[in-house]
Order: C-alpha cells, then sequence, then structure tokens
C-alpha cells in the first residue's frame, strides 16, 4: 500500500501501513448514521481557524476507531525515532502503532458502533502541520457510508496494538517528550492526572 500513499504531500511522516489496509482515501467516522453533507465548520476547541471539512485519510483511520469523545493516544516510530525510543515504546511488541485508551471507557468503545462516510478526495488538500488530516473549504456530499463494528478485534486484526490504562497521562507525558510521532484525541476528556 505504500505505492499510492502520497506520503510526498504531507507535512509529517506518515504512519506504517497496517494490516487489511484499504487503498488510500478520504473518510470521516461518526456515531451519527444520518450524516450526507457535510459543511465547513469552525471547531470549538480552535475558534480562530477557518472554516473547514476535515477527513482522515485511510493510513491513519485507525486513530478513529473509537467513540468521538473517547480520548486516546496513537503512537508510531517515523524516521527521526531514536533507538532508545524504538526500544522504549516498541520494544516489547510485535508492532509499529500503538494505541491507547483509559479503562474507564472500555464498555463505550465495546458498544460502539461507527459509521465510516468515504468522501470523493479531490476538494481535499492536506493539512499543513499534521500528517493524515486532510480539509477542505467548501462543502463535501459522502460517497458512501459504512458500518465500523467490534473497534477492538479491529485493532487486533490490524495489528495495532491497543493497550488499555487506568490514567493515559502517565504514557502521554513520555510520548510528549519523545521522538516518536503522535496523535492525540480528546485528551481533555482524560481521567484527572494524579499529584
Amino acid at each position: 500500500m505504500d505505492s499510492d500513499y502520497p506520503a510526498h504531500l504531507l507535512a509529517r511522516e506518515a504512519a506504517p501501513p497496517y494490516a487489511g489496509e484499504s487503498a488510500f482515501a478520504m473518510w470521516h467516522f461518526s456515531e451519527d448514521p444520518a450524516l450526507h453533507r457535510f459543511e465547513p465548520n469552525v471547531p470549538a476547541t480552535s475558534p480562530l481557524n477557518p472554516p473547514l471539512v476535515w477527513a482522515v485519510d485511510t493510513r491513519h483511520a485507525p486513530m478513529f476507531w473509537f467513540p468521538r469523545d473517547c480520548p486516546r493516544g496513537c503512537v508510531w516510530p517515523v524516521s527521526t525515532t531514536t533507538e532508545d525510543d524504538q526500544e522504549r515504546f516498541f520494544g516489547q511488541s510485535g508492532t509499529r502503532r500503538i494505541h491507547v485508551m483509559e479503562a474507564g471507557w472500555l464498555e463505550r468503545v465495546r458498544a460502539v458502533e461507527l459509521y465510516a462516510y468515504l468522501l470523493p478526495a479531490q476538494p481535499f488538500r492536506p493539512h499543513e502541520t499534521v500528517g493524515g488530516y486532510w480539509v477542505a473549504a467548501e462543502p463535501v456530499e459522502a460517497i458512501e457510508r459504512t458500518t465500523v463494528t467490534d473497534v477492538i478485534g479491529r485493532h487486533a486484526a490490524a495489528g495495532i496494538e491497543l493497550r488499555i490504562t487506568p490514567s493515559i497521562w502517565p504514557f502521554w507525558d513520555r510520548v510528549a517528550s519523545s521522538t516518536v510521532a503522535f496523535s492525540g484525541c480528546r485528551l481533555r476528556n482524560s481521567a484527572s492526572r494524579r499529584s
């Protein structure tokens, strides 16, 4: 799959491919089964940004195999990852991708039914600073919708290690000061840090 992934367009290195990865495409994941048209909007967390439609490409889609508000951290090695960090994060695992979530979300993750909306690639451009995220400044109509269930089993089949921990913060603090590539989503919904 590497041959059809447009890595040259991205501002940072892509995550490694995963088992069963399909062709490059644009996706939007939601728990809402009734979406059809995606209008540009300004995220509440970034009110100074221009209105955009956001999508994720196939390679980075596993970062969204979670309920929308579930806090999670996703990491993978890149060409600048040091040997020490390679060993620290991936030395006890047979994977090159690790996703970490909190135990307090386990039942919601087990039960979630997601809808993956396939979007036309044409209006999208890569986001300037984040690999795997793509944006469009115009409305976008979904091409099709597929249902995504058993996201824990989906991680296993993809060869992505899914870790479940009481608190994401000890892991995330190490990630943030490391040389691995990472993406964190909804971390504000994490359990409180312990002093």
